[in-house]
C-alpha cells in the first residue's frame, strides 16, 4: 500500500513540474517574463469574441470584412460582431456610455473620426487601452499620430487618409489655353487667376463649397502647419493666426471673382461635378469613386497637388480632410481587439493591396504603398497612377494636433464668414470668434 501510494505521488509530482515548465516557457515566448515592453498583445486568446462599430457600408464595414478574412486564416477562431451605425450615433452613444462611467454594452473596437478623437481621449481616458508598441508608428503617416495619441501613449491605430487633392477637367482648362500642369505646385492666387480665365472661356465655375461647412478651410490652414486650437489642443487660435486670415482672404477672394458656386448637401456637392458645373474639385482623396462614378467624363479629368497659401510660412501643397482611425475600448477581450488590429490594419501589406483593389480604400500604413495595387494605372484619370500619389503627398501633410473643439469652432466660423463676406473687418471678426470660442468652450 505504501509503494502504491508513493508511486502515485512521484506521478503526480512529474506532472506538476512538467505543467511549471510548460507555463513558463509559454511565459517567456509570449514576452511577460522578458523587458520587451513592445508587445502589447500579450494575453490575446485567439478564441474569443471581437464587437466593432463603424459607419459606412461600403467602405469602413467592407474594410473590416476584409481585415476579418486575413486575421481569421492565421486565427479561425475568434469571432467576430461587426455592426454598422451611423457616425453621430456612435459619437451619441460613446458619449452617453462613458460619461455615466458604463462601458457596459461598448464595443471591444470603434472607430473615431480624428477631428473628434482628443475630446473623447481628454474627457474618457482611463475608458480607452494604450496600444502602444502594437505597431510601429513611424510605419504610419505622421500627421495621423498627433491627433491619434494622448499623454505620451498611441491611442488609435491610424487608418484610412483624408489626403487631398485638386481634381481638374483637362477639356475645360483646354478652352482656356491651360493644361493639368499648370496647376500643379501652385499657390491660391495663381489659381484664382486660371479660374478667371476658365470661367471666362467656359462659363463654368471653377469650385462649389457648402457656406455652413469650412472644410475649405480646414484644408488651406492644415497646409500650413496650423489649426483652430494651440498646439495643447485646448486654447483657442483664432484672431492671431496667419495661416486662418490668409484662408479666409482667399475664400472672399474667389467669392469676389466669381468662380465659386455653392450647394447645400452632398447630393448637390456631387451633382456640381457629375453634371459637368464646376472645373476643379478640392477635397480629400475619398471622392475618386464619386468622380469615377459618371462614366461618360473617363479621360476628361487629372489629379494635381492642392494650391498652397502664399505669403504664410510653412505652407505646403499638401493637406487633409476628414480621415479615421481604431481605437479599443478598456473591457474584458481587449487583447483580442489589439491583436486583430496589429495583425491587419497595423502591419499587413497584403491586407491592404485587397483594400485598395475591392474598395479603393488609401490607408496610412506606409509600406503599403511599394505594393503593385498602389501602382495601377488609372484610366478613368489618364493613367495616372492616383492612389501611389495620393500615398505619396500623405507624407507632406504637416502634423498637428486638432484638439477638442473642430467642429464648435466651425460654427463660429461660419458666422463670421459670412460677417466678414458682408463687409465686417477681418480682423475684427477673428477676434469676436477667438472672444466667443474662448466663452463658451474653456
Amino acid at each position: 500500500m505504501k509503494k502504491w501510494l508513493i508511486a502515485i505521488l512521484m506521478v503526480a509530482l512529474f506532472v506538476l513540474v512538467a505543467c511549471s515548465d510548460s507555463t513558463e516557457e509559454s511565459s517567456t515566448e509570449n514576452g511577460s517574463d522578458s523587458d520587451d515592453t513592445e508587445d502589447v498583445t500579450e494575453g490575446a486568446s485567439g478564441e474569443g469574441k471581437v464587437t466593432v462599430w463603424a459607419w459606412d457600408m461600403n467602405f469602413n464595414i467592407k474594410a473590416l470584412e476584409i481585415a476579418k478574412e486575413h486575421y481569421q486564416a492565421i486565427n479561425p477562431n475568434v469571432e467576430f460582431e461587426i455592426i454598422e451605425n451611423a457616425q453621430d450615433d456612435i459619437v451619441q452613444r460613446l458619449n452617453t456610455s462613458l460619461s455615466s462611467g458604463t462601458t457596459r454594452g461598448l464595443p471591444n473596437i470603434v472607430l473615431i473620426e480624428d477631428y473628434r478623437a482628443q475630446s473623447f481621449l481628454n474627457a474618457y481616458p482611463d475608458s480607452f487601452h494604450p496600444i502602444t508598441g502594437a505597431f510601429n508608428a513611424d510605419d504610419f503617416a505622421p500627421y495621423k499620430l498627433a491627433p491619434t495619441s494622448f499623454g505620451g501613449e498611441n491611442y488609435g491605430l491610424p487608418f484610412d487618409t483624408g489626403v487631398t487633392g485638386l481634381f481638374v477637367r483637362t477639356d475645360y482648362l483646354e478652352e482656356a489655353g491651360y493644361t493639368a500642369d499648370d496647376l500643379s505646385n501652385i499657390d491660391w492666387h495663381e489659381y484664382i487667376e486660371i479660374g478667371k480665365d476658365v470661367y471666362e472661356a467656359t462659363g463654368k465655375k471653377m469650385i462649389t463649397t457648402d457656406p455652413s461647412d469650412l472644410g475649405l478651410i480646414r484644408t488651406m490652414i492644415q497646409s500650413a502647419g496650423s489649426w483652430y486650437m494651440e498646439d495643447d489642443g485646448v486654447t483657442p487660435n483664432l484672431a492671431n493666426n496667419e495661416a486662418l486670415k490668409a484662408s479666409f482672404e482667399v475664400y472672399k477672394e474667389m467669392v469676389e471673382a466669381d468662380i465659386m458656386g455653392f450647394h447645400s448637401d452632398w447630393s448637390q456637392f456631387l451633382q456640381g461635378f457629375n453634371s459637368g458645373d464646376v472645373a476643379t474639385v478640392q477635397t480629400g482623396n475619398w471622392i475618386s469613386p464619386s468622380i469615377r462614378a459618371e462614366d461618360s467624363h473617363a479621360g476628361l479629368w487629372k489629379v494635381v497637388e492642392q494650391p498652397r497659401l502664399s505669403g504664410v510660412e510653412g505652407a505646403v501643397n499638401a493637406s487633409n480632410l476628414g480621415g479615421s482611425s481604431w481605437y479599443v475600448i478598456d473591457i474584458d477581450g481587449k487583447e483580442d481587439a489589439v491583436d486583430f488590429l496589429a495583425q491587419t490594419f497595423g502591419s499587413n501589406v497584403d491586407f491592404y493591396q485587397d483594400l485598395v483593389t475591392e474598395i479603393g480604400a488609401i490607408g496610412t500604413y506606409s509600406p503599403a504603398a511599394e505594393g503593385d495595387a498602389y501602382q495601377l494605372e488609372d484610366d478613368f484619370f489618364q493613367g495616372q497612377s492616383i492612389i501611389a500619389t495620393f500615398s505619396e503627398w500623405a507624407e507632406d501633410i504637416p502634423q498637428i494636433n486638432y484638439g477638442m473643439h473642430t467642429y464648435a469652432i466651425d460654427d463660429i466660423l461660419v458666422v463670421e464668414m459670412q460677417n466678414y463676406l458682408n463687409g465686417k473687418d477681418l480682423d475684427d471678426a477673428l477676434a469676436d470668434a477667438q472672444a466667443q470660442a474662448e466663452a463658451s468652450l474653456n
